[in-house]
């Protein structure tokens, strides 16, 4: 008898190892994009401070990877961090999972992961993102961002694009293009987040939402590097 439940008691127990890892994997990967965060922000020739600081949203893929040889296709998920407010112009806010598919045009993954970041730089681009399924360079207009301190390099397209978009891969870190990939809010991933279900827009919008511990070193980054929008009419 002291066997058989003993026995029962170690089902239960790996049962529950089993959906405490399932129920973690997704605040792990959030955890991640905050450490990709900070680890790109902190080289030389980054994102350029004066974009960083004009941003409504930012993105994190982190080790984003082609998911067939030869065909160019790619896949990664992560998470989207907005300003709060009805203009985007207040604090950081809390994190919703995005995933991002497709092809990887100007993408080299050379069969290695790619840590991506994308700025998103106009309510347009926003409410793009919280609707449906959004096409880099379709529905949304997209160019690959100048880096640097200074904006010398940047050229009118990159400054008229809704998203600009960045990739780290073998150390390097560039402007990539994006086009041609898409990005969706990971609802299920919310879900493991949150412990409830939740939309994007529901998180970005939402006044009562609480940023999860796994969340606080992304939030914690872009406030302490970016804490106003500086954008034309944004309030402190």
């Amino acid at each position: 008898m002291l066997r058989y439940l003993t026995v029962g008691v170690c089902l239960v127990c790996v049962s529950t190892a089993v959906g405490a890892a399932t129920s973690n994997k997704e605040q792990g990967r959030l955890e991640n994009c905050g450490t990709v965060m900070q680890e790109i922000l902190a080289v030389p020739d980054n994102i350029p401070q004066e974009l960083l600081e004009k941003a409504e949203c930012v993105i994190v893929i982190p080790s984003m990877t082609k998911v067939a040889m030869g065909v160019g296709g790619s896949y990664g998920r992560g998470a989207m961090v907005c300003r709060s407010g009805n203009d985007f112009n207040g604090s950081w806010g809390s994190p919703a999972m995005y995933s991002l598919e497709g092809g990887s045009l100007g993408l080299q993954l050379g069969g290695e992961s790619t840590d991506v970041v994308l700025l998103v730089m106009n309510n347009r681009g926003v409410d793009a993102l919280l609707g449906s399924k959004v096409t880099l360079g379709g529905n949304a207009s997209a160019a690959a961002g100048p880096k640097g301190r200074n904006m010398e390099a940047s050229t009118d397209g990159s400054m008229r694009a809704e998203i600009l978009s960045y990739s780290r891969s073998r150390g390097l870190f560039a402007g990539v293009s994006l086009e041609g990939t898409s990005l969706r809010s990971d609802d299920d991933a919310n879900a493991q987040v949150y412990g409830r279900k939740l939309t994007a827009r529901s998180i970005v919008t939402g006044k009562q939402i609480v940023t999860p511990a796994s969340g606080h070193a992304l939030v914690g980054v872009l406030q302490k590097n970016a804490p106003h929008n500086e954008s034309k009419g944004a309030t402190r």
